[in-house]
């Protein structure tokens, strides 16, 4: 017999459905708008502490593969759908995150809790198995309170302990030093491709460690949480501004940003999705893209030289920045995909290109 479960809202409602096993977790409750990818968006550092919702009403109905996964480990703190797979075929979805003890809580209203979280923001919340209303809001409570007590810097939480370096398959590539902000391991398969060799760095790295490795580029990567708790990263960046070729992917667009002097905030609902609109003034283009980020650049904060290369055409927030005499730009979305549209692909031949 199945359990109740919740989806609790600090200081709001609770939204219903089935306990599917896993554990009680708490986190920032986001929604994805993909139609698939859940095996990428799971395993993706960027989703650090979050309760996902995916939009899509059917989850696992694809299976699963270990092929696809952005990192070694599963990083929601909770799975939210209306639907999970579950049949004499394929229920691999669901024992992937029982494994993981990755809370999974189906059958609930995903439309309403969606409309909620547009209109009211992203909040903290928890996912729980209890009896009524009244035990789920003082267990979610007690989780929330605990979540909100770890260290505010989720980026040194993700990234790699110590140093590696990675072989290219291009003989005639540059190499590429990548600080290591949360990265997606298909940020490495795209500059393998195009590289000679990559070194991944921690993300509080110093900048004479990074120059010790003479790197041909740097790439900053995606990551999750508040750009503005992250430590040593944007200091380490400014000092290499003007000594490679820089480019920023999401996080990395956040703390090149920062680096260059401006000022980030936190988006209402947040950007997560394969189907974001973007007008690309660098390639001179308009594609969709992939997007998982609760934070934005506030435009006024940038220096006069910095250019604005990218927008977003939902909401017209700044998508990519370039300073062209210290060679350095960012976009604020995934042009590695994983899950998404391959649109945005080029930008990584670009950044090859500026370092040659």
């Amino acid at each position: 017999m199945s359990k109740k479960g919740y989806v609790v809202i600090e200081n709001g409602p609770l939204f219903p459905g089935l306990w599917e096993g896993g554990e009680n977790r708490a986190g920032e409750v986001v929604f994805n708008t993909s139609h698939f990818g859940y095996e990428e968006m799971a395993t993706d550092p960027s989703y650090m502490n979050q309760i996902l919702v995916t939009t899509a009403p059917m989850q696992g109905n694809y299976g699963i593969s270990d092929e696809v996964w952005e990192s070694e480990r599963l990083w929601i703190n909770g799975f939210i759908c209306l639907e999970a797979q579950s049949s004499q075929r394929d229920r691999s979805w669901r024992e992937r995150l029982q494994e993981n003890n990755v809370p999974l809580l189906t059958e609930v209203d995903t439309r309403k809790l969606v409309l909620y979280l547009r209109d009211q923001g992203t909040p903290w919340g928890a996912v729980v198995q209890a009896d009524s209303d009244e035990e789920a809001r003082k267990v979610a409570q007690s989780l929330i309170e605990k979540v909100k007590q770890e260290d505010r810097d989720w980026v040194f939480q993700v990234t790699c302990r110590t140093p590696y370096e990675v072989e290219g398959d291009h003989p005639a590539g540059p190499r590429v030093a990548v600080l290591d902000l949360g990265s997606k391991k298909n940020i490495v398969r795209e500059l393998k491709k195009r590289c000679r060799g990559l070194k991944v760095f921690p993300s509080r790295t110093t900048a004479q460690e990074i120059r010790s490795w003479e790197p041909d580029g740097i790439l900053l990567s995606n990551g999750p949480g508040d750009p503005a708790d992250v430590e040593v990263a944007a200091e380490t960046v400014r000092e290499l501004l003007g000594y490679r070729p820089i480019f920023g992917i999401c996080m990395g667009h956040h703390i090149l940003s920062l680096a260059l002097g401006g000022k980030t905030y936190k988006l209402r609902f947040g950007h997560r999705g394969s189907n974001h609109p973007v007008d690309d003034r660098l390639l001179d283009r308009i594609y969709v893209t992939s997007q998982n980020h609760g934070y934005a650049v506030e435009q006024s904060s940038l220096p006069n030289d910095v250019k604005i290369t990218h927008t977003n055409l939902n909401d017209q927030t700044v998508s990519g920045i370039m300073l062209e005499d210290k060679k350095c730009f960012s976009v604020q979305f995934h042009p590695e995909s994983h899950p998404g549209p391959h649109d945005a692909e080029g930008l990584f031949d670009y950044f090859v290109k500026l370092i040659q």
